[in-house]
């Protein structure tokens, strides 16, 4: 469908920790998962949303007379907003020149979005290319495809980067295309995957077995939560996990708390404050016990 469209939130440029090599990021708005940990919670919400960093207004109004709906009216020290007028459509962060409200989310098809990839190319050498990422990449399977189309097209190397909780018909598709899949474990506890994440794991286990029996090109991806997610044997069950489904690499990404400011601009509460990161020796220890089992361990992306 070359007029697939979906919510973008950034294209990160000189990526290195979403796949091999050099990359161009293309980050989705919308996520079927509610990971309390999750470090991009901007992209959790299918919608468009609008952040206030009230430290950073001047005091202008400019927003006010920008705003079409009449959701703004002055306050003590920024603008308030009327959540029930507000429609998100971002005239007031537009018009905003100290940046104090940003839009999350514009519309791109994958035409436009590939675009602004294609610029980066000359940068992405032997390994590099795109990768997809979000939210949910496959939760838009029509921009998804398309944009990896059009990327093997220019012999751009592609990399999705998912979560698994989506209908196994929209992984097929993709695993006809993309050259590797980034596929992130939580939990393989279905109780604590629920409490955590806010969705069991079974469809995401069975299209990650259902996936390995076509392709081999999966790293699997694990954010280290401690007290959480962090127990050796847990750990160690994942490995017997990859081993057992033929695939060789697992990364281990410790859990930071780098997110918080996004929390306090979306006007959400940080579900973790408590939870430290999860210190090197600890990492290299989880580490090891997976290349005990003969995988190729690594900390971070």
């Amino acid at each position: 469908m070359p007029d697939a469209a979906a919510l973008v939130t950034n294209i990160q440029k000189y990526s290195i920790h979403d796949g091999p090599g050099i990359r161009s990021t293309v980050f989705l708005k919308g996520c079927p998962l509610g990971c309390l940990w999750c470090h991009n919670p901007e992209n959790r919400s299918y919608h468009v949303q609008l952040t206030r960093k009230p430290e950073k207004c001047i005091g202008c109004l400019s927003c006010l007379a920008a705003c079409p709906s009449g959701a703004l009216a002055a306050g003590d020290s920024a603008p308030l907003r009327d959540e029930a007028r507000c429609t998100g459509c971002g005239a007031c962060a537009e018009a905003c020149p100290a940046l104090a409200i940003e839009r999350l989310g514009r519309r791109m098809t994958a035409a436009e979005a590939f675009a602004e990839v294609l610029r980066d190319a000359p940068f992405y050498g032997a390994e590099g290319g795109v990768t997809l990422s979000g939210g949910e990449p496959l939760s838009f399977p029509d921009f998804t495809l398309e944009l990896l189309r059009l990327a093997r097209r220019e012999h751009i190397h592609t990399c999705v980067d998912t979560c698994g909780c989506v209908p196994w018909e929209n992984m097929e598709r993709a695993a006809e295309i993309c050259e590797l899949f980034l596929y992130d474990i939580k939990h393989l506890d279905s109780r604590e995957h629920i409490k955590y994440t806010g969705a069991d794991n079974a469809l995401i286990l069975e299209n990650l077995r259902r996936l390995a029996r076509i392709t081999k090109s999966i790293w699997l991806r694990v954010p280290v939560v401690p007290g959480i997610n962090d127990a050796p044997e847990h750990v160690r069950r994942i490995g017997e996990l990859a081993g057992e489904l033929g695939l060789s690499r697992v990364h281990l990404l410790p859990y930071h708390a780098i997110a918080r400011g996004k929390y306090a601009a979306l006007g959400l509460e940080y579900a973790l404050p408590d939870v430290p990161e999860p210190p090197s020796a600890q990492m290299e220890g989880l580490c090891d016990i997976l290349t005990q089992l003969g995988l190729d361990a690594r900390t971070g992306g």
